[in-house]
């Protein structure tokens, strides 16, 4: 499943691993190039906040809007430089149950997220223009997945849509 035009392009660049998907709710983990270790993620929410506080420690990409919050105002972490630790090769080698996707958040703009994505197991690359639409993207590409795992055992099809 490697390829070599798969890379990862920027510091802030992330591979999601998504492992279950019950009812609305995701589950796995994710990686990126500054631990060896991954950060799992137990709920859909979980997986915004963490790559949040990701994009903060990084200061990249700079956010255009600042945090508001109910609470006290706490000053934000500078940017931490960071060592990296994990090739480009070994965070591609990572893989989810049900799927593996390739984020690359390029601006925060208006309060959300725009960039790229990259579903692993189907070699497609999609643009997003807001958090909503990324999440979106991601629980589509899963629920095909499931789909396809639920079906009853058919004669195997050699062509892919629009062939």
């Amino acid at each position: 499943m490697e390829r070599s035009d798969w890379y990862i392009s920027a510091p802030n660049d992330i591979v999601l691993c998504v492992d279950q998907k019950v009812g609305q709710l995701l589950k796995g983990r994710f990686y990126h190039a500054y631990s060896e270790e991954a950060l799992p993620v137990a709920s859909t929410e979980q997986i915004l906040f963490r790559f949040e506080q990701f994009f903060d420690a990084m200061g990249f990409p700079h956010p255009t809007t600042l945090e508001r919050s109910f609470g006290v105002n706490e000053e934000k972490n500078a940017k931490q430089e960071r060592t990296r630790k994990m090739s480009d090769k070994e965070l591609l080698s990572k893989h989810g149950e049900l799927g593996t996707f390739i984020v690359r958040v390029q601006h925060r703009q208006n309060s959300s997220w725009q960039g790229r994505i990259t579903w692993m197991e189907k070699n497609r690359t999609l643009n997003f223009r807001s958090v909503w639409e990324l999440l979106k993207l991601i629980v589509s590409a899963v629920e095909t997945v499931q789909e396809v795992e639920e079906e009853p055992e058919e004669e195997p099809s050699w062509f892919e849509e629009g062939e």
